[in-house]
């Protein structure tokens, strides 16, 4: 019997290596990571040594990077938050920055397509993506950006797939939109209920584009705390 392939991950606005830690923790190798800050690089390079640092976002080309099975990222925040002055959004320098990513993942996945991998074999299959509940609002006209955020992910496999935002202006809190042949949900978690002593919400979301998998991994019950064991 062969041993089972372990799943890959490459990190984007990596900080001090959250979703590195996540991935080993989890089985996943992680396999680069994008930061330009000195510090955290060197945090991340004592705590995971073997993982290739890549640099300054916006100078990547996904078609060059080693390729990976997930491809992570929590982008720059200020421009979405609540806390902002300006809440520029998506149109903002730090938080536009987000579609780095999307441009990063579709050409990895146009790049694996002309390596002669097909279907669901194309890398990467999936993406995370972390940010603040401001997401969820900003954008003009009303909570426009979080339509824009659904729809590049989903547009990667997808082109002419669009989103048709809430006849109530509101997203929610959690929640997931299926195409033909890819897949998007989110949810948010408050670290009081996970084992950390503040309150700290934050969005996370899940993209799958050969398939609907983030609906399992978002809202899979047997996952939360507090899931009673069977007898």
């Amino acid at each position: 019997m062969t041993e089972e392939k372990k799943l890959t991950m490459g990190s984007l606005f990596d900080g001090i290596g959250g979703f590195p830690l996540a991935a080993v923790r989890n089985g996943i190798i992680p396999v680069w990571a994008s930061e330009i800050e000195a510090f955290p690089i060197q945090i991340t390079k004592k705590h995971f040594p073997d993982m290739l640092h890549v640099g300054d976002i916006t100078k990547l080309n996904g078609s060059e990077l080693p390729p990976v099975d997930i491809i992570c990222g929590g982008s720059p925040c200020q421009d979405l938050s609540t806390a902002s002055p300006t809440r520029a959004g998506l149109a903002g320098a730090r938080s536009g920055l987000f579609m780095e990513q999307i441009r990063i993942i579709s050409e990895m996945r146009e790049e694996d397509k002309k390596r002669g991998r097909t279907g669901i074999a194309v890398r990467p299959r999936m993406a995370v993506w972390e940010n603040v509940l401001g997401a969820l609002s900003s954008g003009s006209p009303k909570a426009s950006d979080f339509q824009a955020v659904l729809e590049a992910f989903l547009q990667i496999e997808e082109p002419h797939l669009h989103v048709v935002r809430p006849a109530t202006g509101r997203w929610e809190y959690a929640g997931a939109v299926l195409g033909v042949r890819s897949c998007v949900a989110w949810v948010t978690w408050n670290s009081k209920y996970l084992g950390v002593p503040q309150e700290r919400r934050r969005l996370f979301l899940v993209a799958d584009f050969g398939g609907c998998r983030p609906i399992q991994i978002l809202f899979n019950q047997k996952s939360l705390p507090g899931y009673p064991a069977q007898e």
